[in-house]
């Protein structure tokens, strides 16, 4: 069919887990791996703000790109290999509205490369 647009391999991949977690609401996913790949990866890093604040490591949207497929195949990697461990929160207190009242707000990171035996900040 001319001028068809192909599906979006990875707005297909959420449908089909939104429809397995709907037929079984009280049964819990084990295990994602298998799903996650590149496309998906890379189409989560195009949904993230690229214009927030630096996170504890101080590394930008920019920076990042600059090698976006190697730092998403090292995150593949490490997600699949059970390597990978969330990195730390810069905490920034924010005010209320009203009063001195402040709330705490996490500031993550662009690059989450963290493992038990590397830190971020060198």
């Amino acid at each position: 069919m001319a001028g068809a647009q192909e599906p979006d391999p990875v707005f297909t991949k959420q449908q089909r887990l939104a429809e397995l977690a709907k037929q079984a609401p009280q049964m819990g996913f084990t295990s994602l791996n298998h799903h996650l790949d590149l496309l998906w990866l890379g189409e989560a890093y195009n949904r993230t703000r690229k214009d927030g604040a630096p996170g504890v490591d101080g590394q930008t949207a920019d920076d990042y790109v600059l090698s976006l497929r190697d730092n998403l195949e090292s995150l593949l990697d490490r997600a699949k290999s059970g390597t990978y461990r969330a990195p730390p929160l810069r905490r920034v207190h924010i005010p209320k509205g009203t009063g001195n009242e402040t709330r705490p707000l996490g500031i993550p990171i662009v690059r989450a490369y963290c493992t038990p035996y590397q830190k971020p900040w060198g």
